[in-house]
C-alpha cells in the first residue's frame, strides 16, 4: 500500500456525493420538507435528510458545518441552509435552500398567528402547546446525542474534553457565552492543527 493511500484509510466515513449535485428545485423542496416536518426545531430533520436520506454529507461534515454556522450571527439552521446550499450549487443554491427553509413555515405561521390572536385564550389550546413543548425538548436532546456519536466513534479525547469544558463553563458556571467562545475557539483550532500536524509527520 502506498503512503498516499494511508490518509483515505483513516477516514472511512467520508463518502463523496454520488452523481451530480442536487438541482436548485431539489434543494428548495428538500429544505421545504425539513421546515414543514420540523415541529420543535428543524435541526433534527435537517440532519436526517442531509446525512441519512440524501447522503449529501457525512456525519463529521455535518457536525463541522453546523459548528461553523453556530458561531455565525443569526439562527443556526438558517445559516446552515445558506452555507450548505452555497457549497453544493453556489450562491443560487444558498438562496434556494434558504427560501425552501423559510417560505412555507412563514406562510403557515402567518395564518396560525391570526388564529391564535382570536382563540389564544382557549384552555385546550394551551394544553396542546404545553405538550408540543415537551416533544420539542425531547427532539433536541435526541439530535444532540446523535451529533455526538462521531466523536465517540473516533474516541477524539481532545474534542470531548473541549466539549465538556464549554458545557461546564456555560451550563454550570454560567460564564458569558462570548468570553467562553473567545477562549474555546482558538484553543480548539490550535489543538486540531497540532494533532493533524503530528499525524502527518
Amino acid at each position: 500500500m502506498s503512503p498516499d493511500s494511508a490518509p483515505a484509510a483513516q477516514e472511512p466515513d467520508r463518502v463523496p456525493i454520488s452523481g451530480p449535485p442536487p438541482s436548485l428545485a431539489a434543494l428548495f423542496v428538500a429544505f421545504a420538507r425539513m421546515s414543514l416536518a420540523g415541529f420543535g426545531g428543524v435541526l433534527v430533520f435537517a440532519r436526517r435528510a442531509i446525512v441519512e436520506q440524501h447522503r449529501w454529507m457525512t456525519e463529521n461534515e455535518f457536525n463541522e458545518t453546523f459548528a461553523l454556522c453556530h458561531f455565525l450571527p443569526g439562527p443556526n439552521i438558517v445559516n446552515l441552509s445558506m452555507v450548505f446550499g452555497a457549497r453544493l450549487r453556489g450562491i443560487a443554491g444558498g438562496v434556494a435552500a434558504f427560501a425552501g427553509l423559510l417560505l412555507p413555515p412563514t406562510l403557515i405561521m402567518t395564518v396560525l398567528a391570526i388564529i391564535y390572536a382570536r382563540f389564544g385564550d382557549v384552555e385546550v389550546l394551551r394544553r396542546i402547546l404545553a405538550g408540543i413543548s415537551c416533544a420539542a425538548v425531547g427532539l433536541l436532546i435526541a439530535v444532540v446525542f446523535r451529533m455526538m456519536t462521531p466523536l465517540f466513534k473516533r474516541m477524539d479525547a481532545v474534542a470531548l474534553i473541549l466539549m465538556l469544558g464549554v458545557f461546564l463553563a456555560i451550563g454550570v458556571l454560567r460564564l458569558p457565552l462570548q468570553a467562553v467562545l473567545l477562549v474555546a475557539i482558538p484553543v480548539s483550532v490550535g489543538a486540531t492543527f497540532l494533532l493533524r500536524r503530528k499525524v502527518a509527520a
